[in-house]
């Protein structure tokens, strides 16, 4: 399928601002000790300091308080037109997920074990999910993954019973990928890579790279670097790919490291030559004038931001985020927006009366295997033994018009969930390497 969408390019002046107020307002909303008056304490976990504040977590920390207001004002269309989760008000208590994974894991606890959340929706780097998830098997306590995409979240933890994932994970972004370069590039012999050196980028090369050898196998990949988290500075990992003059330039870099790289790169000419393919790059649609050259290849991690389709619930969700924060929302607001309302799902179908909080317990039994609307269109919990989510993947070329000063995305391709995912129970590389067996794409 392919289409063209149109995005209006916003001012983003504001941004230190927005920053630095939502996270006071939002850290002030539940107060430190438990409520005993029927309300669904729900903990949100986002970057709020360092560098993927602005980029991630900022926007996802304001998609989850204008939801979260919304839903308990009652006015989201339906199937989420009741107030509340289950007629009981959203509280809800807003940590930083800045720190490393042994902090998180402290915060989990206290949020758990202190301030009794109900549920706990959060996460965007891998390690902190992998770090999480066995404390929160371990506690029993109800916790969404909204965007960290690591594949070895269920490899890992093998039998989950109170952990979920909403998004999609690596392997989904990087197939993709592939299969956008054979559908729109056909002919490309080199391609080289820029990943950060951690699980999500090392998996992201991995399965790419397995994927490229299905979908393009006389393509060879020319260089790999793996610069550190968080480096912030590319210029010996610009030089070694340049001079191996790749036509193609994958990078799962992503927020501040992903945007500094495009600058960088941009400026030393590596993509005058070279089109870049960013599995993340629509988060910073709105800033890419003067960085990303026209026809650079943009994913957002599923059918999400500038990918969303056209349905009532995105267009609610894209009207409110736009009118409280005069921006649009980019994927990882989507993403979070996504997850809330597949818990607001869950915990409405385990619960047995009005008003009632349904424990952990209810709410993952109600979540496995759940089918559910969301502002990115129907959600399938089918993978993982029905703890993951299954979704297509769509992909397009950013384009800045200097006369509108309005962003493009161009020759747009969309991929089923069934064309991009293994089946359930199947590893993703023993997947690929096998050719895609059951792959079902239109």
């Amino acid at each position: 399928m392919t289409h063209t969408v149109s995005v209006t390019r916003k001012t983003l002046r504001r941004l230190s601002l927005t920053m630095a107020a939502s996270a006071l307002a939002l850290a002030a909303v539940a107060p430190a000790q438990a409520a005993e008056n029927g309300k669904f304490r729900l903990g949100i976990v986002t970057f709020l300091s360092g560098g993927a504040a602005g980029p991630f977590g900022v926007p996802s920390a304001n998609a989850a308080k204008v939801v979260i207001d919304q839903l308990n004002a009652g006015a989201l269309p339906a199937p989420y037109a009741t107030k509340g989760i289950n007629g009981a008000e959203i509280e809800m208590v807003l940590i930083d997920e800045n720190g490393g994974a042994t902090k998180q894991v402290e915060e989990f606890r206290n949020l758990v074990q202190r301030q009794k959340v109900d549920a706990v929706v959060g996460y965007i780097s891998s390690g902190d999910c992998l770090a999480v998830s066995p404390v929160a098997e371990e506690l029993g306590a109800m916790t969404v993954f909204y965007d960290c995409g690591t594949s070895r979240l269920f490899v890992e933890n093998k039998a989950p019973k109170f952990v979920f994932r909403t998004g999609l994970d690596a392997a989904v972004d990087n197939i993709g990928a592939a299969r956008y370069l054979a559908a729109t590039r056909p002919n490309t012999t080199r391609y080289a890579g820029v990943q950060q050196n951690y699980s999500w980028g090392q998996d992201s090369w991995a399965d790419f790279t397995a994927a490229m050898k299905q979908t393009l196998p006389k393509a060879d990949a020319v260089e790999s670097q793996m610069p550190k988290l968080f480096q912030g500075q590319y210029g010996a990992e610009i030089s070694a790919v340049s001079v191996k003059r790749p036509e193609i330039v994958h990078s799962s870099l992503w927020g501040g490291d992903m945007e500094a790289f495009v600058l960088q790169a941009s400026a030393r000419g590596l993509l005058d030559d070279a089109t870049a393919i960013l599995t993340c790059g629509e988060s910073a649609l709105e800033r890419y004038q003067g960085q990303a050259p026209n026809g650079t290849i943009v994913g957002a991690r599923g059918p999400f931001g500038a990918f969303a389709p056209q349905n009532a619930l995105n267009t609610w969700f894209t009207g409110v985020y736009q009118n409280a924060y005069q921006m649009a929302p980019t994927y990882p607001a989507s993403k979070m927006a996504q997850a809330i309302l597949g818990l607001k799902h869950a915990a409405e179908k385990a619960a047995k009366a009005p008003g009632e909080v349904p424990a952990p317990a209810a709410i993952a039994a109600a979540f496995k295997g759940a089918n559910f609307e969301s502002v990115s269109g129907t959600v399938q919990m089918s993978r993982a033994d029905g703890h993951q989510a299954l979704q297509g993947i769509s992909y397009g070329e950013y384009h800045f018009d200097a006369k509108t000063k309005k962003a493009e995305l161009k020759n747009v391709k969309s991929f089923s969930g069934s064309c991009v995912t293994p089946p359930d129970g199947t590893e993703a590389q023993d997947w690929i390497k096998a050719g895609f067996p059951g792959a079902k794409c239109e």
